[in-house]
């Protein structure tokens, strides 16, 4: 009698090492096309939040004789920046009921894991809808800066905006200095990292509309 000898038929190590080499070719190719989706998602919840937050400005002003918050007046807890202020009058309206916390999702970009302190730098690894100091929010509302020649609808009428549909109400919070949470993205902290005219924001308009739009810091032509 003759026994069969099966012999398992395997890989051999340059096998191996091609098919991880291949992996590892088709992993870096399909890295930039998931970190592009992932980022399109961002901007869409964003432009979801700040679409719905816009609203709530609107009609907290209309319920206020058509009167925008103001920077003199829109808060009581003076810990909290002017920027961001506005959100202990609107949040009502979008039903975001007691006090203000990180789980408020509305008011949270997921691209915000990251901002500086004091809103500039250093920079460090916590998202600015986690602190207290924005209220715990991602969103700024265009305040403009009463120390400076910066100008913002606080305390305006609706109705007295000229140009609704190109002036902005509520906005992510690094489109007001400018520098992003989506593109580009800051690899260091220095000041002049904070500041450069080809950051991508999402920002709202007076009218309602919301984009993803370039921002440009002129400190000259204000």
């Amino acid at each position: 009698m003759k026994l069969n000898d099966h012999k398992v038929a395997g890989f051999t190590l340059m096998e191996l090492l091609v098919v991880i080499a291949i992996i590892g070719i088709l992993a870096a190719l399909l890295l930039p096309a998931f970190e592009s989706a992932k980022e399109q998602a961002h901007q869409a919840i964003c432009i979801n939040n700040l679409r719905q937050i816009n609203a709530g400005v609107r009609m907290y002003a209309n319920d206020a004789g058509d009167v925008l918050p103001t920077s003199g007046t829109n808060t009581t807890d003076t810990a909290i920046n002017v920027f961001m202020a506005y959100k202990q009058l609107m949040k009502n309206y979008v039903g975001t009921k007691g006090a203000s916390s990180a789980n408020d999702a509305l008011f949270a970009c997921p691209s915000d894991n990251w901002c500086y302190t004091n809103f500039f730098p250093p920079r460090i690894s916590q998202g600015l809808h986690e602190q207290s100091l924005s209220d715990y929010s991602s969103y700024a509302f265009n305040t403009g800066n009463f120390n400076t020649n910066f100008h913002g609808v606080a305390g305006m009428k609706l109705a007295a905006i000229k140009e609704p549909d190109k002036t902005i109400l509520v906005c992510e919070s690094p489109a007001l200095w400018p520098y992003s949470w989506h593109y580009p993205h800051i690899q260091d902290g220095s000041i002049n990292a904070a500041h450069f005219n080809d950051a991508r924001d999402v920002v709202s308009f007076v009218d309602g509309h919301v984009s993803y739009i370039r921002m440009y810091l002129d400190t000259v032509n204000v």
